[in-house]
């Protein structure tokens, strides 16, 4: 026992925080497991709704210069587009989804165009059916295809070049 009044037992030291000790940082796989997810399944279904319902505008257009009388072609068109967008805004989750997303259904398969175009283009009219299959081909050979997939990458890089941004703040 010490004799000095001012003396501070060691259980009521107060406890200091060891320096340099960097705060835990949480997890980031459930949002990169759920924008991958999403960006692998949901591309596919919202690109093949804008094709679909492009080509059956376009049709209708060709026909009789009118695209009123297609209510279905333009909701399905609408619809794709939106679902893409929510493709996009998976970069605020991680980048992953939209990147991952971009580059299966939009660069491999616009790159896979100019590698075997008559193989793969009658791949397309045997998978996609005839107005499906005419659109793929239309948005492949356009370049639409390739140039929608750098558009998704570009989306899940920029939603990653900001979550950094604000996380150095």
């Amino acid at each position: 026992m010490s004799t000095n009044p001012y003396a501070v037992p060691p259980y009521e030291q107060p406890h200091a925080p060891e320096p340099y000790v960097q705060p835990r940082q949480p997890s980031r796989a459930v949002p990169r497991v759920l924008s991958a997810l999403g960006g692998v399944l949901l591309t596919p279904v919202a690109l093949g709704m804008v094709i679909y319902g492009g080509t059956r505008l376009q049709r209708l257009f060709s026909q009789g210069f009118t695209v009123g009388e297609d209510p279905l072609g333009l909701i399905l068109l609408i619809a794709g587009g939106l679902l893409l967008l929510g493709v996009a805004l998976l970069g605020a989750l991680s980048g992953i989804g939209p990147a991952l997303g971009g580059l299966l259904w939009g660069v491999l398969p616009g790159l896979t165009v100019f590698l075997g175009p008559q193989d793969f283009l009658s791949a397309m009219y045997d998978v996609g059916g005839r107005e499906l299959g005419v659109g793929l081909v239309t948005w492949l050979v356009m370049g639409a295809l390739i140039g929608s997939g750098f558009l998704l990458i570009g989306a899940g890089l920029a939603g990653t070049i900001a979550r950094r941004r604000s996380e150095r703040v």
